[in-house]
């Protein structure tokens, strides 16, 4: 599994992100969300709730498990919050 880190930011468009965790959801049954800042969260978990909406479709349930993450950043340390995002089948597809 090859997981990338889906990165957000503040002014990131939710319905851009959510498609990003879905996708990567359906591929992988798990995605990485990093963000730093209070306007950067908002929209990381956001994004998660509409990606959960998204692949419900698919029979798939997902779990968050929030963390902290120590990041360079031009030379800078700081702390991110990451979210690991893993899916199960409900059943409710014949899965």
């Amino acid at each position: 599994m090859t997981t990338d880190i889906i990165r957000v930011a503040a002014q990131s468009r939710t319905s851009a992100v959510a498609g990003a965790i879905a996708g990567k959801l359906r591929e992988e049954r798990q995605a990485i969300v990093q963000a730093i800042g209070a306007g950067a969260v908002n929209q990381a978990i956001k994004a998660t709730v509409l990606a959960r909406s998204f692949v419900a479709d698919d029979g798939l349930e997902v779990f968050v498990i929030p963390d902290f993450a120590d990041v360079d950043i031009e030379g800078a340390e700081k702390t991110a919050l990451r979210f690991v995002i893993h899916t199960r089948h409900t059943g409710t597809h014949g899965d």
